[in-house]
């Protein structure tokens, strides 16, 4: 079984790496890496701070904001039919 990160496989994440190497050195590596960890820290907090300010305006005015929780329980409720409906015929392929 072949393993894949974002549909890279292995050999193709090794040439990656071999190309960051030969392109900024070994010795950069730490600093750039560390440079994209903080900026994806950055992008997380700025995405759940949006997210505040959303449920908090929405909770200021009134606004039911559950209504996603009740799509999830549906959608959920619709794959389980589903599984129950296909589970024989899967079985017997």
């Amino acid at each position: 079984m072949k393993t894949t990160f974002l549909f890279i496989s292995g050999p193709e994440i090794f040439v990656i790496l071999l190309i960051v190497v030969m392109l900024f050195g070994a010795n950069k590596i730490p600093e750039i890496a560390r440079g994209l960890g903080k900026g994806m820290r950055q992008i997380k907090d700025a995405t759940n701070d949006i997210k505040k300010e959303i449920n908090d305006s929405a909770n200021n005015h009134g606004i039911d904001t559950d209504f996603v929780r009740d799509i999830n329980k549906e959608v959920n409720e619709v794959k389980d039919n589903i599984d129950d409906f296909t589970g024989p015929i899967k079985r017997n392929m």
